[in-house]
């Protein structure tokens, strides 16, 4: 029989109306001739509250072993209240912890990466006509047995990486939208659906800020080869299939897929950096060792007679305050001026394969953005992404015209059935 993973998020179960509805979907793809594992995330707002309640009695709410053991607490209750209605509508269904689903990982709690996956009871439970509910988010470390969380997202990782470990068929993320868009519908409402889009755009896509497929399920479906399919909880819609090429189905690609936006980044620049070899390095240096992800990084070349410097960067707002003290702490050590930043950015991407072999498309998106009076703080090109900075405030309109500019709008109205994305 054919392995259908399907991974439902917190607005598709955010009540038990939608649970139910839920039920009756995985007892349809079963009733097709299916063997289904189905992965849900917490109920709507669930997580949050649980972060929410952690920090009314404590200053520690990431990363620890206590705050992993109370958030999967999220998951384990979709995941019985979802096997319950199964049961209720007549079909048969086992829940499973992360644990018990055999999803072993590292001991970094809070962010934690899969190590292995024996997923040998969910085969058994569905070689016995159940349909398996799985915890997302969730795992054992393999190191001391201690309930681990993957981070946000993790729902989705946790539903690829079982696909991968079972050989699965396919993997169906499904949502509140009917697929993946060509930008956000809740900013632009003529976005249009895609029919299906490559792997490495998706990868793309989902690093820039485009929220309805979390980057490291991605790169876990690349990795693997697992198809995906991102589709609706709420209506019939096919979706859009996220696919990977092989040898003998390369598709002439769309040139630009999709418009990524990101209003979660700060801007660092240090000022007056020396202009030596190694200076760069002892900055980054400092950032790494402070934990923090840097995305895009600008320097300017120096023009004045003390041969100085300056060199600016985005990383994440929660990343911003550990990351400037940091380098004030050894602002003496590196030797340069100052340090400032800006929380009020926003980033832009256009993403798409055929850029690789098509010409023109800087030009178009930046006489886009002069057009609309939008300037342009820092630039960041891949082989099929170019990405800017702008002032937050524009980033909405600027995603508008950008979209128009590269005919990605549709004739009709995105639906969004719930309101989140997720």
């Amino acid at each position: 029989m054919p392995l259908i993973v399907q991974k439902f998020g917190g607005s598709s179960v955010s009540d038990a109306e939608k649970i139910k509805h839920v039920a009756q979907r995985v007892l349809q793809t079963q009733a097709e001739g299916n063997q289904v594992c189905v992965v849900v995330s917490a109920m709507g707002d669930t997580t949050d509250e649980l972060i929410d309640l952690a920090d009314s009695v404590t200053t520690d709410v990431t990363g620890s072993r206590e705050m992993d053991i109370l958030l999967t607490a999220g998951e384990r209750i979709s995941m019985s209240l979802l096997a319950l209605a199964i049961k209720e509508l007549g079909g048969k269904a086992m829940s499973f912890t992360g644990f018990q689903a055999g999803i072993s990982t590292d001991s970094e709690h809070g962010s934690a990466r899969i190590w292995k996956i024996d997923p040998k009871r969910i085969q058994e439970a569905m070689a016995q006509g159940n349909i398996a509910v799985v915890a997302g988010f969730q795992g054992f470390s393999f190191e001391n047995g201690d309930t681990t969380t993957l981070g946000r997202g993790g729902s989705d990782t946790t539903a690829v990486a079982l696909a991968a470990a079972m050989n699965a068929d396919i993997c169906e993320i499904y949502s509140d939208v009917d697929g993946v868009y060509t930008a956000d519908p809740r900013v632009v409402p003529r976005a249009r659906k895609l029919a299906q889009i490559d792997l490495d755009s998706m990868l793309e896509l989902s690093s820039s800020g485009a929220k309805i497929l979390y980057i490291r399920a991605v790169e876990f479906a690349r990795r693997h080869a697992v198809p995906l399919r991102v589709r609706s909880t709420f209506s019939a819609d096919p979706g859009t299939l996220v696919y990977t090429s092989k040898p003998g189905e390369e598709m002439e690609e769309p040139i630009v897929s999709g418009v990524a936006t990101d209003d979660t980044q700060s801007k660092i620049t240090v000022i007056g950096v020396p202009d030596r070899p190694g200076k760069a390095a002892e900055i980054f240096q400092i950032v790494a060792e402070a934990g923090a992800n840097i995305d895009m990084i600008v320097q300017n070349v120096s023009t004045t007679e003390n041969h100085l410097s300056d060199i600016s960067f985005t990383l994440p707002h929660s990343d911003r305050p550990k990351v400037v003290d940091a380098l004030k702490g050894r602002q003496s050590d590196v030797g340069f001026a100052s340090v400032t930043y800006d929380d009020e950015i926003g980033k832009l991407s256009i993403v798409g394969a055929g850029m690789k072999t098509s010409s023109g498309v800087s030009a178009k998106l930046f006489g886009a953005l002069a057009k609309a009076g939008i300037n342009i703080e820092m630039i960041s090109t891949s082989e099929i992404r170019i990405s800017v900075i702008t002032r937050a405030d524009q980033l909405k309109e600027a995603t508008r015209v950008v979209h128009t500019a590269f005919e990605l709008d549709a004739a009709d109205t995105a639906v969004v059935y719930a309101g989140t994305g997720r």
